[in-house]
């Protein structure tokens, strides 16, 4: 919902579409954690934090965006250790490597802005 939100506010330029593609990923990492949690029996439950959307300009927004990410992989890393599910340690290891590439690409871009 973060990403989601700055794609909107932030002016169209490369770091919004990013931002807007990422925001795409991180809805399909929902949907997949969702279907296993269902295949398993359960509810996805749509419970979260308060939304932290990192200030109202590019920089902080992208900043706040790599420490989103950032918290988001060592979540990941942590889980992956805990499970023993071949299934779904698989899907975590995949949204972890899509987790780091959208770290990078937050990176690059406040890279490019000095």
């Amino acid at each position: 919902m973060i990403y989601v939100r700055n794609a909107f506010v932030i002016p169209q330029c490369d770091p919004s579409r990013v931002t807007e593609a990422i925001a795409v990923d991180e809805m399909r990492h929902m949907n997949w954690l969702a279907d296993l949690i269902v295949k398993l029996g359960g509810k996805p439950s749509m419970e979260h934090k308060e939304l932290d959307f990192g200030g109202d300009d590019l920089r902080s927004q992208l900043e706040k965006q790599v420490v989103h990410e950032t918290e988001a992989i060592e979540m990941y890393k942590k889980q992956i250790g805990l499970i023993d599910d071949a299934e779904i340690v698989g899907v975590l290891k995949h949204i972890l490597d899509e987790e780091k590439r959208h770290r990078k690409e937050f990176r690059m871009r406040l890279e490019r802005m000095g």
